[in-house]
């Protein structure tokens, strides 16, 4: 496996049983925010909670919305108390566990992760769990329908590209559903008032339809 410890020391100190094991290991500091695209090169993410734990729950907080890579937490026995489910963290290691304890534990957090539901929906601060049925802007939850979130699922999946009200009503609504194209209209409405401040995210194409985010795709689309 591909580790990445996130530690102020040599993970060799902070879990003594790892050196001992064949997986490849890259350390990177406990205060260094982990990017996505950064984060997927690995199979785990070690968050070193040994030296301090608040600086480790700190670490596990970032990581929590941001990262879909599985997050171990090492942590001594007195500060067992302070790790809840808010961490986020996928395994708990003492740094007393023997090679073959963490093998283990890694192994089956391998073997969870391959059957895992797909990643959250990730664009414009737009995050969006199919499995749990929820949607953030910014951290917020945003309280949808069934349709809207539908809705805004597809969109936020597909940014910067512009789709017709018919097409949305195929891919949101379904090839059998008989109401008019205006639905759709009403739905995108709904869904820029629950935006708020950050409606604009659904921008209008006039004569085409509706496209998600596309002044941030052009933005970033090369000069």
């Amino acid at each position: 496996m591909q580790l990445l410890c996130l530690t102020d020391r040599d993970p060799a100190d902070s879990l003594p049983g790892l050196d001992l094991l064949p997986h490849e290991l890259r350390t990177s500091p406990l205060s260094l925010r982990v990017p996505e695209t950064m984060a997927s090169r690995f199979d785990a993410i070690l968050v070193d909670g040994t030296l301090d734990a608040r600086r480790a729950r700190t670490a596990c907080l970032s990581l929590a919305d941001a990262v879909q890579t599985p997050r171990v937490v090492v942590l001594p026995e007195l500060a067992l108390t302070a790790l809840t489910a808010e961490w986020g963290t996928s395994e708990l290691l003492l740094p007393t566990a023997s090679p073959a304890e963490i093998e283990l534990r890694l192994r089956l957090l391998e073997r969870s992760t391959s059957s895992s539901p797909p990643p959250a929906v990730q664009s414009a601060g737009v995050v969006i769990d199919e499995s749990n049925f929820t949607a953030r802007l910014f951290g917020r939850p945003l309280d949808l329908t069934y349709k809207e979130f539908e809705l805004l699922h597809f969109l936020a999946g597909h940014p910067g590209r512009v789709f017709t009200r018919e097409q949305l009503l195929s891919e949101v609504w379904g090839t059998d559903y008989f109401g008019g194209t205006r639905t759709v209209d009403v739905h995108v409405r709904r869904l820029r008032a629950k935006l708020g401040e950050h409606e604009g995210l659904i921008s209008t194409v006039r004569g085409v339809g509706y496209g998600f985010a596309r002044a941030r795709a052009e933005d970033d689309a090369p000069q």
